[in-house]
């Protein structure tokens, strides 16, 4: 059964209290064997807007839904149209401080293991290449009616090809990809069908209102079941497919800990509550830790 997609959540109760200081975080990392859980919020510093924050998309932009998108031929134009350009730019990105000061700490042994929620691929980037892409990634394709799997960069190719005259700026980037453009833009835009069996191709990313297939999600409960404490990162775990291994680490009696701007609706499973930016508090943390960031990690596109 699919769901309806959660798009704003509001807090019925007072806010709880939170910290600015790492010494309790610090003390639960130190032990070691900690799973994390990153969202949206970790990759603001690297110029992609998170959904709900401060400026997040979700003020002014209802992202692409799976059924809109499996029942509409205009939606699915629309769709690539702006995410064609909008791709490119998220391709760009390189980690930021907070995704380095991650990887830094898997290597150190301190992180047993990273579910991301993100897309947009720059935990693997820094460094965390077995990083669990709760969500999918935007690198790939799939096809609807093949299955079949192919590289982002494969299709932009094709896209460039097909819409040799097709421009816009890419605007207003958001977390999945997507960018604003007008409409007299967007119907000027030809997508283009699977190479293999001219299906329908879709991102390799969960939409809203679609499921995570199910064996990712046990992949993830494993992990939080083979660690010692959850630490979320930058999440304000609005939706269910990221609270759910909050709730499951609190029911264990594992310790919670969640560093965001902001409220989150898993905050009353936490037993510390963070409020500072991701990048210098994680750089921190790893620098407590004796973990130096590598500089190096990066891409480009």
């Amino acid at each position: 059964m699919r769901t309806r997609p959660t798009l704003t959540w509001t807090s019925p109760d007072a806010p709880l209290p939170r910290t600015s200081s790492l010494d309790e975080l610090a003390g639960v990392v130190a032990r070691g064997r900690v799973a994390v859980l990153s969202g949206a919020g970790l990759s603001t510093e690297s110029g992609i807007p998170d959904y709900r924050g401060e400026t997040g998309s979700l003020r002014r932009h209802t992202p692409m839904t799976y059924d809109e998108f499996v029942t509409s031929a205009d939606g699915r134009q629309r769709y690539w149209a702006r995410s064609h350009l909008g791709w490119r730019t998220i391709a760009r990105a390189d980690p930021n401080d907070g995704h380095r000061a991650v990887a830094a700490l898997c290597d150190g042994g301190y992180f047993g293991g990273v579910i991301t929620q993100n897309v947009d691929g720059l935990h693997q980037a820094a460094g965390t290449a077995d990083a669990v892409e709760l969500h999918g990634s935007l690198d790939r394709v799939i096809c609807l009616d093949c299955r079949s799997t192919s590289p982002r960069a494969e299709l932009d190719r094709r896209l460039r090809v097909a819409n040799p005259d097709f421009e816009g700026a890419a605007t207003r980037i958001n977390p999945d990809g997507d960018v604003e453009l007008p409409e007299d833009v967007v119907r000027r835009f030809t997508p283009v069908p699977c190479a293999e069996c001219a299906g329908v191709l879709k991102p390799d990313v969960v939409f809203f209102g679609e499921n995570v297939p199910r064996p990712r999600v046990e992949q993830c409960y494993r992990l939080v079941d083979e660690a010692a404490a959850l630490l979320v990162l930058g999440s304000s775990l609005t939706v269910m497919s990221g609270l759910r291994f909050v709730r499951h680490a609190a029911a264990a009696g594992k310790p919670v800990v969640i560093v965001n701007h902001g409220e989150t609706r898993g905050d009353r499973y936490a037993s510390v509550r963070v409020d500072l930016p991701l990048g210098r508090a994680l750089a921190e943390l790893a620098g407590r830790l004796g973990c130096g960031l590598s500089e190096g990690r990066g891409r480009t596109a």
